[in-house]
């Protein structure tokens, strides 16, 4: 696994499995967590960030000399909005790495991609290397594609449900539409989620609520680094065809028959 690197821009991971550090318990079950995913890019939600350097703030957690950082614009209802939000998390020295939010329904967190195209057009001009947040549409994919983004992050079901892949033809579809890589983003519940994703094909899994939320975080965070692994593991080797018959692990040519 060593040799299959994923390209996020400037940045080549070996990992990949990209994961949250909001709802932990407290920062240190984070840090543990985030060494036992083996992730090499964590997101930081920029409005979340304590940037007071005299009080305690998560940054003091994750050393970016181990962690590649991806502030993202979680919380923000608008284009402006998320375009402000990702050029202060720059200004203060996080990244101009942006995973890009903008939010359409408070109920269902699913994203307003008409405000999200916009923004990502004007971050691009501005300099940043924009990962966005969309639904499973291969349409919106390729448009935010052809506008600039590095790679497109749609949702397998809405933030925090944990009900895993709704619609794996969309992702599917999305896959074989664009030509940058595909990280699945949202909704996964377990392992067999993230496995799942990448036998489909996806290039990358982000979770936060998968991990922080279960009932061991750190074992949680371990399985599902193994899980997306083996689902990649498993894309790369090429599934046995589906059929409706049984077909049988031994051959019956040339068998010998007993003697009665």
């Amino acid at each position: 696994m060593s040799a299959d690197i994923l390209q996020i821009g400037p940045h080549a991971l070996r990992s990949r499995l990209i994961v949250g550090t909001g709802k932990y318990a407290d920062f240190q079950q984070m840090e543990a967590a985030l060494e036992a995913s083996g992730a090499q890019m964590v997101t930081v939600a920029v409005r979340r960030v304590n940037l007071d350097q005299a009080k305690e703030s998560l940054l003091d957690f994750v050393d970016p000399k181990k962690y590649i950082l991806l502030p993202n614009t979680a919380g923000c209802y608008t284009k402006d909005d998320a375009v402000r939000t990702a050029r202060l998390g720059r200004a203060a020295g996080l990244s101009n790495l942006v995973k890009l939010e903008v939010i359409g329904d408070e109920r269902t967190l699913m994203p307003d991609t008409e405000a999200l195209l916009a923004a990502t057009k004007e971050l691009v001009k501005d300099g940043f290397i924009v990962m966005p947040y969309t639904n499973d549409d291969p349409v919106m994919a390729k448009k935010l594609e052809d506008a600039g983004a590095v790679c497109v992050m749609p949702l397998a079901s809405p933030i925090g449900s944990g009900q895993g892949i709704l619609n794996r033809i969309n992702i599917q579809l999305l896959i074989e539409k664009v030509n940058i890589p595909v990280i699945v983003d949202a909704g996964v519940g377990t392992a067999s989620d993230a496995a799942i994703a990448m036998e489909l094909g996806a290039d990358g899994v982000l979770m936060n609520t998968a991990i922080a939320g279960a009932k061991d975080p750190v074992k949680m965070a371990s399985a599902m680094r193994h899980a997306v692994e083996a689902g990649r593991l498993a894309f790369q080797a090429g599934r046995i065809e589906k059929k409706m018959h049984a077909n049988a692990s031994s051959p019956t040519t040339g068998l010998v028959h007993a003697i009665e």
